[in-house]
């Protein structure tokens, strides 16, 4: 008698919304409530998950290629990761972000400081198309002017990351902007065009907010900026001609080189000029970029600004990444994320629903699976077919993908863009999502113009 086939598990839109909501209680008592590192509870949640997939039909070859598949579109960002963090230890030894400090403290005035921090993190984002470079370069010097005068680490990131991602969304030469274009069929300059509705506004209202809270800052430590110039320019090289490397960057950006060998460019340039200056060993070169590089000022304060960077130092933020990939690996090969989404779009039945129902997709997806491409890719193939029917522009799906996926992206704890953000700034994740306005206003201005939009059509 011929063997009965086994036939092939379905998990259900209830039966996924209550693993969801589960997952969702796990991450959130252990990380808000206990104040755990994200690490454990994801971790945590992977097993349960893939026990629970097992237990529910599904062969451990389909659980391991879920944790396969999950993995594999982070290996880049992975590498990214790792060159950063070698960037950063170079940079310092080169003098690159000691000099952007160095100048900061003579041109930034305390008062305008935020909004000069945000509009300064817009324009490099917007010419070289990256949010990682212009946060683990310039972002990294913001932080040490910021806390030697005085202001709010968590503010002063906040402005960091709204300026960056501002200028990563409307940059021709940004990944995500391509890919959202690209999944709407849309030309790239026509869909940066569509934010304009969005992303303007956005900037507009956060730099309003970064002024209305700067200019409460009136008083700074004169004699400290003036100890910590000192310092800099005893300790480091502090010249125009270590700027060399940034300039590099924005080179390579517009010449579409990819991410990696731009970082190891701007790096391998660094050292170079690092060693006209100061010349060391090989041996003391490789402990910088495994380690990081450890100032030896004689000051505790600057000692503690400039120890930074070297492979070791994003080990923690891989690992993190490693598991929320792995988590949302798991929740798409086991159908999970797809019912959920098909059992959305029974219940649209407007424009403005569908536009709202995109949005929430892209930031659940950011907030289950953590990785900034997903949460365009997979809202943006679900839904492009409702926008047609629909009759609506594919710049409508494009904006959102761009605005409540790609941006948003930033203020998950636990997503590729949060721990980044967090190892290279060295601040706990809450510390500065609370001001990044950018991410929170154009994301709620995406949804709003959605309605609005779609009435006038309809109407």
């Amino acid at each position: 008698m011929a063997k009965k086939k086994r036939a092939k598990p379905h998990i259900g839109f209830t039966e996924s919304l209550i693993i969801i909501i589960c997952i969702l209680l796990i991450l959130g008592y252990l990380i808000i409530i206990k104040a755990q590192s994200p690490q454990v509870p994801l971790f945590l949640a992977v097993i349960l998950l893939m026990f629970y997939g097992f237990a529910r039909g599904f062969s451990w070859d389909t659980v391991m290629k879920g944790i396969e598949e999950g993995i594999k579109p982070g290996i880049i960002p992975l590498v990214i990761f790792l060159m950063i963090g070698i960037l950063i230890a170079t940079w310092i030894y080169s003098g690159t972000i000691p000099t952007i400090m160095y100048f900061g403290f003579k041109l930034i005035s305390v008062k305008f400081f935020l909004p000069m921090v945000f509009v300064a993190c817009s324009l490099i984002a917007l010419v070289c198309g990256s949010s990682f470079t212009t946060i683990s370069t310039l972002g990294i010097a913001f932080i040490g002017i910021s806390e030697t005068i005085g202001i709010n680490l968590g503010l002063t990131a906040g402005a960091i990351v709204s300026g960056a991602f501002f200028g990563a969304n409307v940059s021709p030469l940004s990944g995500t902007a391509n890919l959202a274009a690209a999944i709407g069929n849309v030309d790239l300059y026509e869909h940066i065009k569509s934010l304009v509705w969005t992303d303007l506004p956005a900037w507009v209202l956060s730099f309003a907010i970064y002024l209305m809270v700067g200019v409460k800052h009136t008083d700074a430590n004169l004699p400290l900026i003036v100890s910590m110039s000192k310092e800099l320019q005893a300790n480091f090289w502090i010249t125009w001609w270590v700027l060399l490397p940034v300039a590099l960057l924005l080179v390579t950006a517009w010449l579409k080189v990819p991410a990696v060998p731009s970082l190891a460019f701007g790096a391998a340039l660094a050292v170079m000029i690092g060693w006209v200056h100061k010349p060391i060993s090989i041996n003391q070169l490789s402990n910088y970029i495994m380690n990081g590089y450890v100032a030896h000022t004689g000051n505790a304060a600057m000692d503690q600004l400039l120890s930074k960077g070297g492979i070791s130092s994003m080990l923690s933020s891989l690992s993190l990444i490693i598991f929320a990939l792995t988590l949302g690996g798991l929740l798409i090969r086991l159908g999970i994320i797809k019912s959920l989404i098909t059992g959305i779009e029974k219940v649209i039945n407007s424009a403005g629903k569908l536009i709202f129902a995109t949005a929430v997709t892209c930031f659940g997806v950011n907030i289950l699976v953590g990785e900034q491409y997903l949460s365009i890719i997979l809202p943006g193939e679900s839904f492009k077919e409702s926008f047609v029917k629909r009759h609506l522009a594919p710049t409508y799906l494009t904006r959102v993908l761009s605005d409540a996926g790609g941006a948003i992206n930033a203020i998950i704890p636990w997503s590729v863009s949060g721990v980044f953000i967090s190892g290279a700034l060295q601040l706990k994740p809450l510390q500065y999502i609370p001001y990044a306005f950018f991410p929170i206003i154009v994301a709620a201005l995406t949804i709003l113009v959605g309605f609005v939009l779609s009435r006038k059509i309809n109407g």
